[in-house]
């Protein structure tokens, strides 16, 4: 299981409490962006290279498990 706040966190203090990468001022919402644009992963790594490969493919495996758990209900 992923941890959540290990990935993305909200703080109003940030991008008035937009849900960012932890320890960037990236949004969470960036990356779905550019996916949904028909960017790659890589594309949207060099964009950003604050946050790591690692950190992405966390929060999108949180989104899948969230999507799951969701569905389940």
């Amino acid at each position: 299981m992923i941890i959540h706040n290990e990935i993305v966190h909200a703080d109003p203090e940030i991008l008035a409490g937009e849900p960012v990468f932890v320890g960037t001022r990236v949004p969470l919402r960036n990356l779905f962006d550019y996916l949904e644009a028909g960017d790659s992963l890589d594309v949207f790594l060099d964009s950003f290279p604050d946050v790591s490969r690692e950190q992405a493919v966390a929060a999108l495996e949180l989104a899948k498990e969230t999507m799951s758990a969701a569905s389940s209900h």
